[in-house]
């Protein structure tokens, strides 16, 4: 298309050169278009309808009518076996057809943009495919379904944003407490209200302001859809919707409709939105010459309908919105919209643009947890430490060693739900806040002022906002006053330079209830002035309910807490035994919450504190300053409403806060309401909430559960696995052609060394997946290199220089690959010192070694050798950081001590002593904390006779407990050995 010139909205003729569309030929449905559909509609039900229906009256049930023996086996295949097998074939063949055509149907009907895939079923779904689109279009009014993009929890009004409100605002209506304040933005709105209003009508009489954009034919595969065009235009994607709204029921110039997000037509006119900048952009009126007259004409007609439909046009864009907002409660004082300065967030973002990529699972992983960073960090977080504390106990609790060397590998759900985890956590995130929340409340303390309220922290572009009940004057530095008193804000740059501060933490109930815009909101369950009601579907609610239950758990800003489930479907307790308590009953809740809100009201009173927070992080800090929040997923009935609203009126000042599902929109005594809806939206119109909800919904939650009872060392009655996932060869005939080290400096031996500056990023991606030889999901692998995000156009630049680099194997097979999952796997050639290492004690304490001494010590004494120091010693500082989610750190120390442990006891069968000891040295130089090598240590050294030597290494030992002195277990294996120590340690003392 030709570049054109439009005219500036200021009439200037140096105004910006935007690239116009030729006039397009609208083509009608012709008589072709309807015998296509009607074939396609005779092939569809052929296929669907008559396939089975011949197989029924022809065949009939071709399976066996009962259980076969093995005689059966030995029967010879007729012709009518034959055909059953086939009738089998043929059925299983139809079912699949039939489901590619339900998701198809369902995909054009519902405008969810691409379709979900049928598994192994690619001809089959493109048939599927072209036989809907041939028959819809007639029957949907569109030439061509075009390939969208599934949001993740927008609304069609969500998006709904004036062009004269592109301030982007924190809802301060939420919480607002002075009249003034109310009163004062209230008045700012409406002028805002006015001048969009003003800004519509002068717009309507000369058009000069309104920009249209017409839908291009396809060009080979590509079509083009709403999404790209307002990527282009509106430089979000995302913001697709707000063209829907604007065209979606107008007559169109081949006198069709525009009915859905993702079912446009090429020659279609799309009226943009105010901001819309770049090329293939009309503005009317034209220069002379620079739009065909025809074109003019239709975009002309076309802006005489958009007036008709939405009463005129800018104004339902801009001003409409913003005297909604304004009138959101019957009056403009009555509701507060503090406008607020908010950058975009990156990190969001990304998020939105990885979580919007298919309905319920993006790329084959849960959207809930992607989308879900601050939860997701907090149960990998809890995992690693459980999956930590179960190696620990089956290293010290077994019984003639360890009981299993790996945690079991997960598989289906919970493994889309770990490889999800990894790639939607933000630790960093919850640090900052965690340390931003702590140095806050040490401020204050220094400067004995009390902790202010806090309703609700927002987390936008690395910034944190943090809501205030009241003002409460000047921040202490480098904190700032936000868009007004009650809003305190520290940026992201300023929270960095925060190191760790030994202090209580401030406000543990704060957790994610969704977004808004780019922002994340944090609400403050403890400090709500009563209760909360949470209205929708039962299955909707409980996804919620899920969510904030599992971040209040696992969450890294709080230090204790009591959280009190009832009505939850499923068990949350193995997330956190110590935190989690399930009741079975409104009435047990009753009785439970009525005597601490007693004991807790007793408490302050003794205490001489107004509230829970001027007594948290002061010198008592006690324990009855934690909070406890109340989940309840059922709605309780009347009276036991009234009870808890009782409760709830002073539960703030004591710490207490209260979440309440309701079935309707009402609840007595509920002080903030809200609603959560199919799609997925979290409302609250008398706060001026419009939110895209955090959820968990109930397959996420079993498989998150999952996770963390497969990590308990009790699970099962014989304990974790003791078998390595993977096993190399150690004999001569094994030698791999690519050998990694990892135990110690990282070396690779068979490759030659990539070029250039993506060496580092190569061999850190090799080494991630030599630490998962069960394989990586492409996403996870490129979170990990890439933690603030990366495009997939880099991560597959990546991947293809990393297939090069690790070449091919003789028989021509590539040595990374990819599984029926579509996860990223080594070929067995490519060996790490780590796989040997496991191997070579596995085939020591349970194969050849277990029935020859010789061997045993041989293979035992091959693997200390390999231990060259801890894992990837040398790793450059800033990469790596995905080792934090690993629990390999503390699978090899253990790993070794075990080595050590075994080598020492091969030795010491002979009365080898000094090998014993020399074997135990070595171990320790990579588990210096196994208390079980201390152990055997001192006993090996005891072996030797020399009393002097002993009381060095007892010496050693209590050197290096510190003040918390030695474990008792070791006290007592020392006053056996050597019953002066204490003495001794007295007098180097």
């Amino acid at each position: 298309m030709a570049r054109r010139s439009t005219s500036s909205p200021t009439g200037s003729p140096t105004g910006p050169r935007n690239r116009t569309p030729q006039p397009v030929r609208v083509r009608r449905r012709t008589f072709g278009d309807v015998v296509k559909a009607f074939l396609a509609f005779v092939a569809l039900l052929v296929l669907v309808v008559g396939v089975p229906g011949a197989l029924a009256v022809l065949v009939g049930w071709p399976l066996p009518h009962g259980a076969p023996s093995l005689d059966w086996l030995q029967q010879e295949i007729t012709v009518t076996t034959f055909l059953h097998i086939l009738t089998v074939v043929v059925w299983l063949a139809w079912a699949q057809f039939t489901a590619c055509v339900l998701v198809e149907v369902k995909a054009a009907l519902s405008g969810v943009g691409v379709p979900g895939r049928v598994p192994g079923a690619g001809p089959s779904q493109l048939l599927a495919r072209q036989l809907v689109a041939a028959l819809l279009l007639v029957g949907a009014t569109a030439a061509s379904l075009t390939p969208g993009l599934s949001q993740l929890g927008h609304s069609m009004e969500g998006n709904q944003k004036g062009t004269v409100a592109a301030a982007q605002q924190l809802p301060g209506g939420l919480f607002a407490q002075q009249q003034e304040q109310a009163a004062s933005t209230a008045a700012a709105v409406a002028e805002q209200a006015s001048h969009a209003a003003a800004h519509a009508d002068t717009g309507a009489a000369k058009q000069g302001d309104t920009k249209y954009y017409r839908i291009q034919p396809p060009e080979g595969r590509h079509h083009d859809s709403l999404w790209e065009i307002a990527q282009r235009h509106l430089g979000d994607g995302r913001r697709y919707k707000e063209i829907y709204e604007l065209n979606k029921d107008r007559v169109q110039p081949d006198g069709s409709r525009l009915s859905e997000a993702s079912l446009i037509r090429p020659g279609w006119i799309m009226e943009m939105p105010a901001d819309a900048h770049g090329g293939e952009l009309v503005e009317l009126p034209a220069p002379s010459g620079q739009v065909s007259e025809q074109e003019q004409r239709q975009i002309h007609d076309y802006a005489r309908t958009g007036d008709h439909a939405r009463g005129g046009g800018a104004q339902a864009q801009g001003g409409g919105h913003a005297q909604e907002g304004a009138h959101a409660q019957g009056g403009g004082a009555d509701r507060a919209s503090v406008p607020a300065q908010r950058p975009a967030s990156d990190a969001v973002h990304a998020q939105h643009a990885t979580g919007s990529e298919s309905g319920g699972h993006s790329f084959g992983l849960p959207e809930s947890l992607l989308g879900a960073p601050l939860l997701a960090a907090g149960l990998l977080g809890a995992l690693g430490r459980r999956r930590r504390q179960a190696l620990w106990q089956s290293a010290f609790g077994a019984v003639g060693g360890r009981r299993g060397m790996e945690p079991p590998m997960p598989t289906g759900d919970a493994l889309d739900v770990q490889d999800a985890l990894l790639v939607g956590a933000d630790p960093e995130g919850v640090r900052l806040l965690d340390r931003s929340l702590r140095a806050l409340a040490a401020a204050l303390a220094a400067e004995s002022r009390p902790l202010p309220v806090v309703y609700a922290a927002w987390l936008t572009g690395g910034d944190l906002h943090l809501q205030l009940a009241q003002p409460s004057g000047k921040p202490p530095a480098p904190w700032q006053t936000g868009q007004d008193e009650t809003f305190w804000m520290l940026a992201r740059t300023d929270a960095e330079r925060y190191e760790d501060v030994d202090t209580a933490a401030p406000y543990p109930g704060l957790v994610s209830l969704g977004t808004m815009d780019d922002s994340r909101l944090l609400l403050n369950l403890e400090a709500v002035p009563g209760i909360v009601s949470l209205s929708g579907r039962e299955a909707d609610r409980a996804a919620v309910f899920a969510s904030v239950a599992a971040e209040l758990a696992t969450n890294g800003w709080s230090d204790r807490m009591t959280i009190t489930l009832v009505g939850f479907g499923q068990d949350l307790t193995p997330l956190a035994p110590n935190r989690l308590r399930h009741l079975d009953g409104i009435e047990a809740l009753l009785e439970t919450m009525e005597a601490e809100t007693r004991q807790r009201r007793g408490a302050l009173g003794t205490a001489g504190h107004d509230s829970v927070l001027t007594g948290r992080t002061g010198p008592a800090q006690h324990t009855r300053w934690a909070p406890h929040l109340v989940l309840l997923a059922a709605q309780p009935s009347a009276e036991d409403a009234r009870r808890l609203a009782e409760l709830a009126a002073d539960a703030s000042r004591l710490g207490i806060g209260y979440l309440v599902g309701a079935e309707s929109g009402e609840l007595p005594g509920a002080a903030w309401e809200m609603e959560i809806t199919s799609e997925g939206r979290l409302l609250a119109p008398l706060l001026g909430l419009e939110l895209d909800a955090q959820r968990l919904p109930l397959a996420q939650q079993q498989a998150v559960v999952e996770l963390f009872v497969e990590a308990d060392p009790e699970s099962g009655p014989d304990g974790p696995t003791t078998t390595p996932p993977f096993l190399v060869d150690i004999s001569e005939q094994g030698r791999p052609a690519v050998y990694a080290r990892l135990v110690g400096p990282y070396e690779i031996i068979g490759l030659d060394s990539p070029d250039g500056e993506r060496s580092a990023l190569l061999h850190e991606a090799l080494a991630l997946l030599l630490l998962h030889r069960e394989g990586v999901h492409p996403r996870v692998l490129s979170s990990a290199l890439w933690p603030r995000g990366v495009t997939d156009d880099v991560r597959e630049a990546l991947l293809e220089r990393l297939r090069a680099w690790l070449g091919n194997d003789p028989d021509g097979g590539p040595r990374l690959r990819t599984d029926g999952a579509g996860r990223l796997t080594l070929d067995k050639s490519i060996v790490s010192d780590l796989d040997v290492l496991r191997s070579l004690y596995h085939e020591a304490t349970q194969g050849k070694g277990v029935d020859s001494r010789v061997v045993r010590g041989r293979l035992l004494t091959d693997a200390l050798v390999l231990v060259r120091g801890p894992l990837l010693a040398d790793r450059p500082e800033g990469r790596y950081r995905w080792l934090t989610h690993e629990i390999v750190d503390a699978q090899l120390p253990l790993l070794v001590a075990d080595i050590g442990l075994a080598l020492s006891d091969f030795h010491l069968e002979k009365e080898r002593a000094e090998k014993a000891i020399e074997a135990l040295n070595a171990a320790l130089r990579t588990a210096p904390a196994d208390e079980r090598l201390w152990h055997e240590l001192l006993r090996a050294t005891h072996a030797t006779g020399d009393t002097d030597r002993l009381r060095a290494v007892a010496a050693d030992l209590a050197g290096r407990s510190g003040a918390r002195g030695l474990p008792p277990r070791t006290e007592a294996l020392l006053d056996e050995l050597l019953p002066t120590w204490r003495d001794d340690a007295a007098a180097v003392g």
